[in-house]
This record gives C-alpha cells, structure tokens and sequence, in this order.
C-alpha cells in the first residue's frame, strides 16, 4: 500500500492545493484502495496487486474528467524542476551540520579570543601579555579559516536556491520525521544557550561575593574570563542548533506551497502569514536582533544584573507586534 500510496501523491503534488484537488485525490485514494483489497482477497500477490492498482488508476487524465478535476488537470502547466533524491537530501543536511558545526565554532573562537588577555592583565611581565595577544591571533585567525573555507563544501547545494526543485512524498515524510525527531534536541540546546547567555553574568557576581585571593589572579580577570567562556558556549549552542533546524525547513520548502505537493506535511510551510513583506522581515529577525541589543548593552554597562529586563520586556513587545502584524 506504501507504494500505491506514493504513486498517488506525485500524480497530484504538481496540481493546485485546493478543496477541489484534495476532495479528488481523496477519493481516488479510496478507490484504489478497495481495489488493491479486493485483489489481495482474491489471492493476488502483494506486487501484482499494486501493479493492477496503478495500472488502472494511474493515469490522471483519463480519470481527471470522472473526478471532476479534468479543468485543473488540462489547465496545470508542468514545471520542469529538477527531482532532489533521498540521498541527495541526505547529503545535504550532513553537509549542513558539518558547515553549522564549523560556523558555530568560528563565533565561539572568536568570542573567547580575549580570554588570553583578560587573564593575564594583572601581570606585568612582557611574557604574559604576548601569550595574551598570541592567544587572540590564534583564535580569530583559526576563525577566519573556519568562516572561509566552510562555505566551500556548501557550494555544490546552491542549485536548491538558484533552481525550481521538488521532493518526492516519501523523502518528505522522512525529512519531517527526521525534522520532528530534532525537535526536542533543538528546544534544549535553543534554551540553554539562551541561559547560558543571559546567565553570564553569575560567576562574576558569585566571585565578586567571596572576594577570594587567587595570588596574583584578579578576581576581575577570572570573573570577565567566565563571562566570556559562558557567552562563547551560549551562541555557539544558538548558532549550531539553529542551522541545523533550518536545513529541514530549506528542504522542506523546496515544492511550491500553493500545490499539493507543497504541502504533503504541516512542517513544509508553518510560518505565520503577516500583513506585508516588511512586517514579516521584521518578525524573523526580531529575536536575533534582541539579542544583539542585550549583549551589546551588556557588554557595554556590565549591569548584567539589570539588562536581563530587556527579555521580558521584548516578550511583551513580541506579543503585541505579532498580534498586530499577523494577518
């Protein structure tokens, strides 16, 4: 049945994703089914029985007109896009996780590069502050080489953006399992870097409480050293999570969403619809920019025990702007 069932959805994944189209297609799928039971009660095969199915409810035009589709069928123009495998698609969100990883890592670099020099800036001898200034060339040059060579690997995908491309109905019900089986994962490490992040302040304020003699290691220093190393952990979890997740959503979205096809998953297309481009611009990269705003003020005052304010105050403005903007 799997097969007769996979059969049925690429005869309908080009047409309109309309009543009319689901209405037929689901009555052709009951009529196919009966006859595949039928056969198989006649002790007919598995294989021969799907062979007949198809062979006698295979061609769409010939049954469109009994359908009541037979407009929407002679007036659908094929496109010609190119068909992405299953194991293309596998590549694919391995190639992604690997570039994410290595994006991920490069932010991470770049953000504990002062580290060296933090640690180091109570001491007066000339040894320490190279190792300080060393430590920060190293991280953002090993930064660099992650930032350009990563997207090489990605290049041979750029026919999924640059070309009209479909996937087929059983490499998407893979792709949204493997999408749903992300989920929890994605939901932890989105939450922990988020903590992480907000967070960071902690060990500075806990170390400044005990007021802890460590030689000649300034409390300051291990304090903003923490600071860092919670911030780096935080957005590499953030970064890496995050394009993970999204390259489901990019395979996803490949068949055009106003046909069946495009819809074979709730996951395919489950982005709200907003009012105007500009409002849904807005909306997507609302977080993101929240974010930048709180760690760069952050940074900027050290209060981090007061800019945590800016997450629920962002939440209540998120709230109002989706309930405005939202069509």
């Amino acid at each position: 049945m799997e097969t007769i069932r996979n059969y049925l959805e690429t005869m309908f994944s080009s047409l309109p994703h309309t009543p009319e189209v689901l209405r037929a297609k689901n009555e052709l799928w009951q009529m196919m089914e009966d006859k595949y039971n039928e056969l198989r009660n006649e002790g007919i095969s598995d294989n021969e029985a799907v062979g007949t199915v198809i062979s006698e409810f295979g061609n769409l035009d010939e049954l469109s007109e009994d359908l009541g589709i037979h407009s929407v069928v002679t007036h659908t123009t094929p496109i010609n896009s190119r068909k992405v495998s299953l194991e293309e698609c596998k590549q694919y969100l391995k190639a992604r996780a690997s570039f994410g990883f290595k994006i991920a890592l490069g932010v991470l670099l770049c953000i504990i590069s002062p580290i060296g020099a933090t640690l180091t800036d109570g001491f007066s001898s000339s040894i320490y502050e190279a190792f300080g200034a060393c430590f920060l060339i190293i991280c953002v040059a090993a930064a660099v080489v992650l930032f350009v060579s990563s997207p090489i690997i990605m290049h041979r995908y750029d026919f999924l953006k640059q070309e009209p491309c479909t996937i087929d109905f059983s490499t998407t019900h893979y792709i949204n399992d493997q999408k749903e089986r992300y989920r929890p994962t994605y939901a932890l490490l989105l939450t922990i870097g988020i903590v992480l992040c907000i967070l960071s302040f902690l060990p500075a304020a806990i170390l400044d409480t005990l007021n802890l003699k460590l030689g000649r290691l300034s409390i300051d220093n291990i304090s903003g050293t923490l600071l860092f190393i919670f911030v780096a952990i935080g957005v590499f979890m953030i970064v890496l999570t995050s394009m993970i997740n999204s390259s489901y959503d990019t395979l996803l979205k490949l068949n055009d969403a106003t046909t069946v096809g495009g819809n074979f998953v709730s996951t395919q297309h489950p982005e709200k619809q907003y009012i105007s481009k500009t409002a849904a611009t807005i909306m997507s990269v609302y977080w993101t920019t929240v974010t930048c705003i709180y760690l760069s003020i952050s940074f900027l005052t050290f209060d981090w025990h007061l800019t945590w304010i800016i997450w629920p105050i962002a939440s209540v403005i998120h709230a109002v702007l989706n309930s405005t903007l939202k069509k």
